[in-house]
């Protein structure tokens, strides 16, 4: 690993571990994401304060984090791509693009960013989309490699539309060790990786990517439930997660910051970190 990266691999993980608050759901164009998000300077304002490892924002927002003159505050980690799959509406052309096709990876270096974050799309029957992404991960890795940039790769197995709408996850173990398995060929340095349906199987996950994985969150759930599970994965071999709606979205962000860093960095249980997060 190149210095550079290793420089910015080390300003997002603490001791190896790692809680990513992702805040980019603005660039998915569903209105149902942005429940909570709608005062942007102030979520921002709430997290820095709540001191999670990384934030995840894309390029028009970032400022509200770097701008900031606190020299602790959370790293960032860039969304660089955007598609349209989350949409309830199943589009007639699916699509996955960079933000920036010509130079990937330059908002990232213009903003300091510590990472770049890209899709990895498995939507049934949308072999096109697929390719998109397997392109643009191509040029952005190039660009990382170049730049000595850390770059986060997402695959997501996701459910016909017809299932639930907004294609949601397809929890199959095999699938999704599948496509992660892609994801670490591709030279990924982090896989942020949707949680099996047995969470117990989490460690094909981890065993396929030979790099750290972070899990990714989803839709806001049952608090206790999504300490309960986030525990059994962190045993199964997880550094950390990539959590947004299970925290923007509660009453009290800084207390889930609270439980999940406690989780993540001191090796609490489900019970503890349960018990942290309503101490406040």
């Amino acid at each position: 690993m190149r210095m550079s990266t290793k420089a910015r691999m080390n300003r997002l993980f603490t001791n190896g571990g790692c809680l990513d608050v992702a805040l980019d759901h603005g660039v998915c164009n569903e209105p149902g994401f942005l429940v909570g998000l709608e005062d942007m300077a102030g979520v921002v304002d709430t997290l820095i304060r709540a001191k999670p490892d990384a934030i995840q924002m894309a390029y028009g927002q970032a400022d509200l984090l770097q701008a900031r003159p606190e020299k602790d505050k959370p790293a960032l980690v860039m969304r660089i791509d955007m598609g349209n799959p989350y949409n309830a509406q199943r589009h007639k052309v699916m699509w996955s693009l960079l933000q920036n096709h010509d130079e990937p990876i330059i908002g990232a270096l213009e903003m300091d960013a510590a990472c770049v974050v890209v899709n990895l799309f498995m939507l049934p029957d949308e072999p096109d989309l697929f390719r998109q992404c397997v392109e643009n991960i191509s040029k952005v890795r190039a660009a990382c490699h170049r730049y000595g940039m850390p770059l986060m790769i997402e695959p997501l197995v996701m459910l016909p539309n017809e299932v639930r709408g907004g294609y949601q996850v397809d929890g199959n173990a095999e699938k999704i060790v599948t496509l992660v398995r892609l994801a670490s060929e591709m030279g990924a340095d982090i896989i942020k990786a949707d949680p099996t349906d047995d969470p117990e199987e989490f460690h094909r996950v981890v065993e396929a990517a030979r790099v750290p994985v972070l899990v990714r969150g989803g839709g806001k759930e049952d608090l206790k439930a999504v300490l309960a599970k986030s525990a059994t994965l962190m045993r199964q071999g997880a550094k950390g997660m990539v959590y947004g709606r299970n925290i923007y979205q509660h009453s009290n962000p800084k207390a889930v910051v609270n439980a999940l860093m406690a989780m993540i960095h001191q090796d609490v249980g489900g019970e503890e970190a349960w018990d942290i997060y309503n101490r406040g």
